[in-house]
């Protein structure tokens, strides 16, 4: 779906909760001397603006980030990287998974981000580019397919769909299990919300089927708005790195806090 733009929705607890999770299994994983690959099949734009209209408009960043960040340890790996983000691009700077991820993996590393949108893209070439990521204007699953297994093995994936396109939910088990068949030491990290109707249980279900022993996290967190129908945010994590759990627990915690 072309119409989904992330800006505004940038910052939200859904975010935080994602962010969060993604930046303590990359550090963990970029610890070691060996590189890796880190793969985002719906990359967005890699860089918001907190104070842009489209952010200010919805509210959710002073709801997400603005709430969550102080609640977080203060060494965390999030946290270390938002502060990085401000203090080269200023206060209202807020980075998404795309530069999370280039910025806490190292030179040996090798990145692929794709991201349909047109405007999107360019900005996101505009934002990643210079980091040396490989950019790519096509379907993000069509791209992981592709490329599985990459060059290096070792890695992750992210798959974060807007879900606008309502057979995401049934095409999205198919789609992590022919990835997975190719790059079976891959860490594959499926973001999805929890909505009033909770249209992702089929999805997870069909999940569990095929990745009995993945790690599935949920948050649940109050409607940002009258009428929001998002009321909290899962990730379903095939191989996670050690310690993932660990997180998971104190992410629950933090989130218990709202």
């Amino acid at each position: 779906m072309l119409s989904y733009q992330h800006h505004f929705h940038a910052g939200n607890l859904a975010d935080v909760h994602k962010h969060a999770l993604l930046c303590h299994m990359l550090d963990y994983m970029a610890q070691k001397d060996k590189p890796l690959t880190y793969i985002e099949t719906h990359a967005g734009r890699g860089l918001y603006d907190l104070d842009a209209a489209e952010a200010a408009k919805t509210g959710e960043a002073a709801q997400g980030i603005g709430v969550l960040e102080q609640r977080l340890a203060p060494d965390h790996p999030y946290r270390l990287r938002l502060a990085e983000v401000r203090a080269r691009h200023g206060a209202a700077a807020y980075p998404g998974s795309p530069l999370l991820a280039v910025m806490t993996l190292r030179e040996q590393d090798t990145l692929h981000l794709a991201e349909l949108h047109p405007q999107e893209h360019r900005i996101l070439s505009d934002n990643l580019a210079p980091w040396g990521a490989h950019i790519h204007q096509q379907d993000g699953f069509q791209m992981a397919l592709a490329i599985a297994p990459p060059t290096p093995r070792r890695g992750l994936m992210l798959v974060d769909p807007s879900y606008e396109v309502k057979a995401d939910y049934l095409n999205i088990p198919s789609h992590l299990a022919a990835v997975a068949r190719k790059w079976n030491v891959g860490t594959l990290a499926l973001w999805y919300p929890l909505l009033a109707n909770a249209p992702h249980r089929p999805m997870t279900d069909a999940l569990h089927q095929t990745f009995p022993e993945a790690l599935c996290h949920e948050v649940r967190f109050p409607p940002a708005r009258e009428g929001h129908r998002m009321l909290g945010s899962g990730l379903f994590i095939v191989n996670p790195p050690y310690g993932t759990a660990e997180q998971t627990a104190e992410l629950t915690r933090v989130f218990s806090s709202l």
